[in-house]
């Protein structure tokens, strides 16, 4: 293997967090003029699992397009140390935080945040925090969001109703407590594999994709896939966009073709998805 072939490969590393390692893999931009750096936040759960190739074939492609690309595995999340048990929805702001410094003493170029699903949620905060912290964000951040979560109370909902199904399932009958109430009652609780604990469903329960205040305004990139023959944002979506809009956001949106492969745990492909993100983060800016 040459020298550029080797430099053109993604490393693989862990670094302290605020409890434990996490587990870092880092795209090195290619080519001679860097383009920006891009740190990604993963979904919810077991939607980390299933967009893990996906999103790889688009870290990979955006590295060759020349820019550095940071993926992190949150707090008991995938080769993260921890349980998933032990995670909250701050441990999983403070990992972001962490990615956002070592990606900025790393690689040069506008900086970009990620967000899959319920990273979207966490992108946003992220950006809220910068902002409210000592140091004042020294330049807009950008945001690219795949398939966005615009109510973190709504995912939560539909999570813990894999509970509900399960006991179906198994030919049970539903007794006793509700997650939800199980979680108000400060109990964890057991869902598709995942525990659940009170302090991350009241994190994720609380989050809203709303524009960060006071943060400068810069580029969002809103990207959606769906299977509809002629496909267009759903309400929720379009709301949220309006208030990104109003805060002085330059949005670009598009809902290309492809399946709901955060769904699912086959081989599905999205090609449409990867190709109008490479177009709309390599375009000239307006």
């Amino acid at each position: 293997m040459n020298a550029a072939a080797r430099a053109s490969l993604p490393e693989a590393f862990f670094l302290p967090g605020a409890t434990e390692q996490r587990f870092y893999l880092f795209h090195p931009p290619q080519g001679s003029v860097p383009r920006g750096r891009i740190l990604y936040l993963h979904p919810f759960a077991e939607e980390l699992n299933t967009t893990r190739r996906i999103v790889a074939q688009q870290a990979r492609s955006l590295a060759q397009a020349g820019f550095a690309v940071l993926q992190i595995d949150m707090h008991g999340c995938g080769d993260s140390a921890g349980d998933f048990a032990d995670a909250t929805w701050s441990t999983w702001l403070d990992d972001a935080m962490q990615g956002h410094r070592w990606l900025g003493e790393h690689a040069p170029g506008p900086a970009w945040v990620w967000g899959m699903r319920s990273g979207a949620l966490l992108a946003a905060e992220l950006i809220q925090r910068l902002q409210s912290t000592v140091q004042a964000v020294p330049e807009p951040i950008h945001l690219l969001f795949w398939q966005p979560v615009t109510s973190g109370a709504q995912m939560l909902q539909q999570f813990l109703r894999l509970h509900n199904a399960s006991q179906w399932l198994g030919g049970g009958s539903i007794q006793g407590p509700s997650p939800a109430q199980q979680l108000a009652q400060g109990t964890p609780v057991p869902i598709a594999g995942y525990t659940l604990s009170p302090a991350l469903a009241q994190g994720l329960g609380g989050a809203r994709l709303h524009p960060p205040a006071g943060a400068a305004p810069a580029r969002l990139v809103w990207l959606e896939v769906s299977s509809q023959t002629a496909p267009t944002l759903g309400p929720a979506a379009a709301q949220s966009l309006e208030a990104w809009r109003a805060a002085g956001w330059q949005v670009h949106t598009q809902v290309a073709a492809g399946p709901a492969f955060w769904q699912t745990v086959g081989i599905d492909t999205a090609p449409a998805l990867l190709h109008a993100t490479q177009q709309a983060l390599t375009a000239p800016t307006p």
